[in-house]
């Protein structure tokens, strides 16, 4: 905004700026609890780990949090921790795989890294005022803000399943209606601002659906020695479906025009059904008995193979 750093002179404050919110995790990090499933199963360290619960969640007992994290200790005590590859080849965990990386993609292919990488050439296309863009983006990003940060809420009353196939469906819906308007905006100037707006809406169903939803994914579907794998494995990927988008968008919006946003509301259609058909509910349940939910996937009559678990209690 060049009412305050949007300026020719002002461009190394403005490029210095995300300094200071960097300098500020580095001071409060140490403050910070370390994760108790952590502490618990790599640290055994029992103390340690009850500590940092009540330092989270204040006083309590938690004698059924670390009973399953004790359950999911005799598993892993089981099964060494897997490199990428060997996790590729193990196919017990399949479809847990398969599923955090299609979300990964679906995520980056839905027109979400598109809206925020590109927003002033998505608007100029909507038929905003070029002046006026800068307040639209500006919006924009003040509802992504409040979205992500009261979308820990919503996850606790609905659960982490409906928020991705509902999340997807109404961005599949709200790019098909943005579409409509951008092949009617010279019919009135109000339809330009009413498309905007849709976009808008585009990043705060995302915010509070499967944005908030696939922060946490992989801790959720994967035990603690899979863990690290898997995250190596989705960050290259979700990066590689970052780098694809942000190379190819401009030559769709250049090619197809408002057509574009077809591809993005058939890829969010994908995504919704395969949220609501395969994705497991993960709230209120232990690890062990998402993993098991996992292996009785059945896709053309085959399922992962089922491997006996043992569970124990304190």
């Amino acid at each position: 905004m060049s009412e305050i750093l949007g300026r020719e002179e002002l461009w190394n404050v403005a490029l210095a700026l995300p300094a200071c919110f960097s300098v500020l995790q580095v001071l409060v990090f140490p403050f910070l609890p370390e994760s108790p499933r952590y502490l618990f199963i790599e640290k055994r360290d029992k103390g340690a780990c009850r500590k940092a619960l009540e330092t989270l969640w204040g006083p309590g007992d938690y004698k059924q949090e670390m009973d399953e994290m004790l359950t999911e200790q005799a598993s892993i005590d089981a099964a060494h921790s897997k490199s990428p590859l060997q996790l590729l080849k193990d196919r017990t965990v399949r479809w847990q795989l398969v599923t955090i990386v299609l979300i990964y993609w679906f995520n980056q292919l839905s027109g979400m890294s598109a809206a925020t990488t590109f927003s002033f050439d998505i608007f100029m296309q909507s038929g905003v005022p070029e002046d006026m863009i800068r307040y639209v983006t500006l919006g924009l990003g003040l509802c992504q803000l409040v979205t992500s940060m009261s979308s820990s809420f919503l996850i606790e009353r609905v659960g982490r399943r409906p928020l991705f196939w509902g999340g997807y469906g109404a961005m599949c819906t709200t790019w098909v209606v943005v579409t409509i308007l951008l092949n009617v905006k010279g019919s009135s100037d109000w339809v330009s601002y009413i498309a905007a707006i849709m976009i808008i809406l585009i990043i705060v169903f995302f915010s509070g659906g499967p944005g908030a939803g696939a922060g946490t994914l992989c801790s959720e579907i994967f035990i603690q020695s899979d863990r690290l794998a898997a995250s190596v494995i989705v960050g290259m990927l979700r990066w590689l479906a970052i780098a694809v988008m942000g190379f190819v968008f401009p030559f769709l919006i250049k090619s197809l025009g408002s057509y574009t946003f077809v591809l993005f509301a058939c890829m969010c259609l994908l995504a919704s059904l395969y949220t609501f058909f395969i994705l497991p509910e993960t709230k209120g349940r232990t690890m062990l008995e998402i993993t098991e939910e996992f292996k009785a996937i059945t896709v053309c009559g085959k399922s992962s193979p089922v491997e006996k678990i043992t569970e124990t209690k304190l």
